[in-house]
């Protein structure tokens, strides 16, 4: 049984860019219209008028995104994506080993911690965090 009004989608074609350019001028002399040069090349209008529009703000005629700033577009956030699936990984990786291979690390908000709640601290005078005058390490 046939179902009536329902059409099946039209696989998806791509275009040359010199292809595409030739709609456009075709277009642009306006012997015919969108529509006509549409439908004479088994077009659908939509995709004809988006080539229109992007030729214009690829020649400066209108506002937008040109082609080359679309590309790189796309290619970063191409590369976005994968750098937070990277993130993503590593992430579970570090939780799955656990910390206990990590060496450890204090922060300087753990040092301050730690000095407020009795532990060594540094003498007065001058000194860094390691004790040491005038911040240097010792030979």
């Amino acid at each position: 049984m046939e179902s009536r009004g329902k059409k099946k989608p039209r696989p998806r074609r791509s275009f040359t860019p010199e292809f595409k350019a030739e709609i456009v001028e075709l277009c642009r002399r306006g012997d015919r219209s969108v529509g006509q040069v549409a439908k004479d090349f088994d077009l659908t209008e939509t995709a004809v008028r988006d080539w229109v529009r992007q030729a214009e703000v690829d020649a400066g005629e209108r506002d937008g995104l040109t082609s080359s700033e679309r590309e790189e577009l796309a290619q970063l956030r191409r590369e976005n994506r994968r750098l937070r699936e990277d993130v993503e990984i590593l992430k579970r990786a570090f939780f799955a080993c656990g910390t206990q291979h990590l060496p450890r690390c204090r922060s300087a908000r753990m040092r301050r911690q730690s000095a407020l709640h009795g532990a060594t601290q540094a003498p007065s005078g001058g000194s860094d965090v390691l004790g040491q005058p005038g911040g240097r390490r010792p030979p």
